[in-house]
């Protein structure tokens, strides 16, 4: 258990961190809302007016995040693999490959569909 200490102290650092963020924020930040503020964020574009009961959001929004989840979950991978390479077996380095390759299947499903396209 005492291997663990560090690990668990840090953890406990961190959740005590943001849950202290959370709460405090309220009791420190300005309270000047305008309408500006109440308006939601569309990526400094001006808002564009939605009909009563929401509307349709463009489906390359949705594109675009799942690119940068997969990609951000290929680094996640990635990083210790690459740092760790030296070690590993052949067993680790097809796992790796077969990773690369659903990978780049999503990454080509995202071209083909458009997604790389801002026009």
């Amino acid at each position: 258990m005492t291997d663990y200490t560090p690990i668990l102290v840090l953890g406990g650092l961190a959740a005590l961190f943001a849950i202290g963020s959370v709460a405090i924020a309220p009791l420190t930040g300005p309270k000047r809302y305008n309408r500006a503020k109440l308006d939601r964020y569309e990526s400094g574009i001006e808002p564009s007016p939605l009909p009563e009961g929401g509307g349709r959001i463009p489906v390359k929004y949705f594109f675009t995040a799942m690119m940068f989840i997969v990609f951000d979950i290929e680094i996640v991978f990635l990083y210790p693999f690459a740092v760790a390479f030296d070690q590993m077996s052949w067993f680790a380095v097809f796992a790796m490959m077969l990773f690369l390759v659903n990978v780049t299947i999503a990454y080509a499903y995202e071209w083909r569909r458009g997604g790389m396209e801002w026009t």
